[in-house]
């Protein structure tokens, strides 16, 4: 039996990840019937069912939830390698960092300053992106090294916790919530966060949502009361507006800044990177005395 293709891969993830081939088709940015048939013809090739298929909904079978699990992990492991071979070939290497707008807690600009005394430093090249994208970016080999707060999918990564900090309820000031010096999830009910979840009942999903707003944006939102935000302290500092008030919420797990990289990595850059990040975290917040971190040498 022949290899499976990485595009039948690609093909197979984009449909049970939509479930639903018409939507598929336009996100893979092809025709429904050729999609269709490369999904048959690579059940074929398995010799087993991966969808159910009826006229109202498309379902995984077990071996199709199976196969999505590992295509996942074998299509981030060819772009990562992929990724790793054009950076080999750069002329001039760089780190690059991958982080959230903001969500540093205030200490990249010393990170930085301090990373580029060390003799094994690489210039930097700091990529802002989305919620959820930093660890795409680091599977795929696109970042070297992230700021990540918690949680996140820890999949193949290792990482060190920086600093833990609470999180507050960002809301809109005619909210009647707003009257109140401090909140609890269930007065929360009824209330949407920006990527759906019902604020009452937060989970932990790890994926990016469909459609990204930026900070800006989803300010913009809460002042007209269409959701609300869960949001470190340190982020809150930096955003204050006559529009929003922040909130405390007595159930409302803090988060932990993290500084994470992959687990195959065993950069000088990358390794001198993160003891910078723990010393000048260490240097200006008190020591973590608990945390569920997962540190390995670089």
């Amino acid at each position: 039996m022949s290899d499976v293709e990485v595009r039948q891969l690609r093909y197979f993830v984009a449909v049970a990840e939509e479930l639903h081939f018409g939507r598929a088709a336009v996100r893979l940015g092809m025709a429904q019937p050729p999609l269709s048939r490369a999904i048959r013809e690579l059940e074929r090739h398995l010799g087993v069912q991966l969808l159910e298929r009826t006229t109202r909904q498309v379902a995984l079978t077990p071996a199709g939830a199976g196969l999505l699990r590992d295509a996942r992990t074998a299509l981030d492991a060819v772009e990562a390698a992929t990724q790793r071979a054009r950076n080999a070939g750069r002329t001039e290497p760089a780190l690059r960092v991958a982080l959230k707008a903001d969500f540093d807690a205030g200490l990249l600009p010393r990170i930085l300053d301090e990373y580029r005394r060390d003799p094994a430093a690489l210039p930097v090249e700091v990529l802002l992106g989305g919620r959820g994208e930093q660890v795409t970016a680091l599977r795929a080999g696109r970042a070297d090294v992230a700021l990540l707060p918690t949680p996140f999918d820890e999949r193949g990564l290792d990482f060190e916790a920086l600093m833990t900090e609470p999180r507050l309820a960002a809301l809109s000031a005619s909210d009647p919530l707003a009257a109140r010096t401090e909140l609890c999830l269930a007065d929360l009910a009824g209330r949407t966060l920006p990527n759906g979840d019902p604020a009452d009942r937060e989970t932990r999903n790890f994926l990016p949502p469909a459609r990204q707003l930026d900070l800006a944006q989803i300010f913009n939102l809460i002042e007209l009361g269409s959701m609300v935000l869960f949001t470190p302290v340190s982020v809150a500092d930096r955003h204050q507006r006559p529009t929003i008030a922040y909130r405390p919420v007595r159930d409302l797990a803090p988060t932990t800044l993290t500084v994470a990289w992959p687990q195959q990595s065993h950069s000088p850059a990358v390794a001198a990177f993160v003891r910078v990040c723990g010393t000048v975290a260490a240097a200006i917040f008190p020591p973590l005395t608990s945390q569920n971190s997962v540190t390995s040498a670089v």
